[in-house]
């Protein structure tokens, strides 16, 4: 009950369908309750018209009534009991003692006034109406109050019955109209919780409430100034590692120059200290510009790539590497997959992956390339044989310039970051998992959508370039 309180209380979509469902519940209530009471009031008076009608019928026509007789109780009372009226005949008033009057109903009901009333007899209680008749008696209609009772409550449920039935169905459409009306702003946060960070284009506002579209307007305004902050940074981050690439070269040759020089061998080795630091920062320069690029919101044209090719490429780039490490990097026997993106970002993908397998794999291990067509997809793993990387840290490791403690090897910590967004940008997705080739190691596995031959022989994508 405390969950529903605490719903009810921030959310707009069950208080208004709650609030509806309330009024429609009590103003049902209040119409029912008096549609009952009408209707039991008025069969009530309907059934004394009845004995009104009864009445003046036996005062128009008193030849249909039986002459005063003697009659037992028993004689009295079988000639009564099918009937829901119970008409007696009743002396003059000042000539008690005669003929019905004689009798236990009779004695109930000598001494009652002309007019309506109600009347106990023995142990039950009748309606009764006296009326005089041309020669001096008076005759008694009498219905039995539990009869009428039931009369007008059989007709008082008849016409309540119906709100009684329309009052759940109501309730029901209510609650599915508010959610029909909200659904387009359930959709809209649908749409808004699969975006990446990197998506900020503006919401759609057609087909919303016109309540919601000024919260759309300044939730674009602010997508706007995101995406302008966003890309300014990428401007900055660029123009920064384009403008220390350059004296940084300088000073790689000149430290070049400067160790091929004679000097001590104390001294050479710290200028090859120097030649090491000023290599990494180079690195991480091209890392730099390698993220501002794929993080940039403009893409190439997208076209069919080989990944048995690329993975050739990057086989040929980073054989120096896998050498000094004695690394074992080889694909892995299988179908080729063509993909649907720019050549250029699929081989910074898959090198920046094989790159951080070599690094990673210990001497004498090997890296595993391979792909697979996986419908409309193709699907890219390289496993190594190293330490792999801990589940709780799996996440954390896709972000920028993270680095898992205990990690020896030179890096930036951009590379894993990298991959993740140009695959998002590219309708694909990374996983990391465990090795399936080695008790130990990484299996990072890339997702990405393939080239498929239709029925005319022509290649399609299942995205669009």
């Amino acid at each position: 009950m405390d969950g529903f309180q605490e719903h009810l209380k921030h959310s707009i979509q069950l208080r208004l369908a709650w609030g509806l469902s309330v009024t429609i519940t009590a103003v049902a209530l209040i119409a029912g309750s008096v549609s009952f009471y009408t209707a039991f009031r008025e069969a009530n008076e309907l059934q004394d018209d009845i004995l009104r009608q009864v009445a003046n019928l036996v005062q128009r026509q008193p030849g249909v009534l039986p002459q005063p007789s003697r009659k037992t109780d028993s004689d009295v009372a079988s000639a009564t009991t099918d009937a829901h009226l119970l008409v007696q005949v009743l002396p003059p008033r000042d000539q008690p003692g005669t003929g019905l009057a004689e009798t236990r109903d009779a004695g109930y009901l000598a001494d009652l006034e002309d007019g309506l009333q109600t009347r106990q007899m023995a142990e039950e209680r009748y309606r009764v109406l006296v009326v005089p008749l041309p020669d001096g008696r008076r005759v008694a209609v009498a219905q039995d109050v539990q009869v009428r009772d039931d009369i007008a409550l059989a007709s008082a449920m008849s016409s309540v019955l119906p709100l009684l039935i329309l009052v759940p169905v109501l309730v029901l459409l209510v609650v599915a109209m508010v959610r029909a009306h909200f659904r387009p702003v359930t959709r809209l946060a649908a749409d808004i919780d699969a975006r990446s960070e990197q998506d900020v284009h503006p919401l759609p506002a057609v087909g919303l409430p016109t309540e919601v579209r000024p919260f759309v307007t300044a939730i674009n305004r602010l997508l706007e100034r995101v995406g302008e902050a966003m890309a300014s940074q990428r401007r900055f981050v660029a123009d920064a590692a384009h403008e220390l690439r350059s004296p940084l070269t300088a000073l790689s040759l000149q430290a070049e120059r400067l160790d091929a020089a004679d000097m001590p061998d104390e001294t050479r080795q710290r200028v090859r200290q120097v030649r090491a630091g000023i290599e990494r920062g180079r690195n991480l320069l091209e890392q730099l510009l390698s993220l501002a690029r794929a993080q940039a919101p403009e893409c190439q044209n997208a076209e069919p790539v080989s990944v048995r090719n690329i993975y050739r490429q990057v086989l040929e780039a980073l054989w120096t590497l896998a050498t000094n490490r004695r690394v074992d990097v080889g694909m892995i026997d299988g179908p080729d997959a063509l993909v649907h993106a720019p050549e250029v970002e699929v081989f910074t993908l898959v090198r920046n992956l094989v790159d951080n397998a070599i690094r990673y794999a210990p001497e004498g291990g090997r890296v595993d390339l391979m792909v697979r067509p996986d419908g409309r997809h193709a699907v890219l793993e390289i496993e190594d044989n190293g330490p792999g990387i801990p589940i709780d840290e799996r996440e954390r490791v896709l972000d920028p310039f993270y680095r898992m403690l205990g990690t020896d090897q030179p890096g930036s910590g951009l590379g894993l970051s990298i991959v993740r967004t140009i695959a998002q940008r590219l309708g694909g997705q990374l996983e990391l998992l465990d090795a399936s080739r080695s008790s130990h190691g990484l299996m990072v596995r890339l997702t990405l959508p393939r080239v498929v031959e239709t029925q005319t022989g022509r290649a399609s994508s299942d995205r669009a370039a």
